[in-house]
């Protein structure tokens, strides 16, 4: 997997890295077929804001998330991260089972 973290108009510093790198090894554990991650740190005027994309296979997840912390934009941003590559998993899983959900699946 390759990890690519960058920072516009910020310095992404080895405490930065490592906070991000972090959090993103729950989320990576949901789902082994990631090839790539990319993470864009960067500051607006009063704004931080952070930006992940997570290639997997047949699509990427992209999730952007901003405020006036950049640690807690980091954190809200892999919670979202962390539903969306949840749900991803989970289609995924349906489609290879057929697709055979909802009420009328045990007739």
């Amino acid at each position: 997997m390759n990890l690519q973290i960058t920072g516009h108009h910020i310095e992404v510093t080895p405490a930065l890295r490592e906070y991000v790198e972090n959090k993103l090894d729950p989320v990576l554990r949901h789902f082994d077929k990631v090839t790539g991650v990319g993470v864009v740190l960067s500051v607006e005027k009063l704004k931080q804001k952070a930006e992940v994309t997570v290639r997997v296979p047949g699509k990427d997840i992209h999730v952007e998330e901003s405020g006036d912390d950049l640690y807690a934009a980091i954190d809200t941003l892999f919670d979202k991260l962390d539903r969306q590559v949840l749900k991803h998993k989970q289609k995924v899983q349906d489609h290879h089972r057929g697709g055979k959900t909802g009420l009328h699946a045990a007739d």
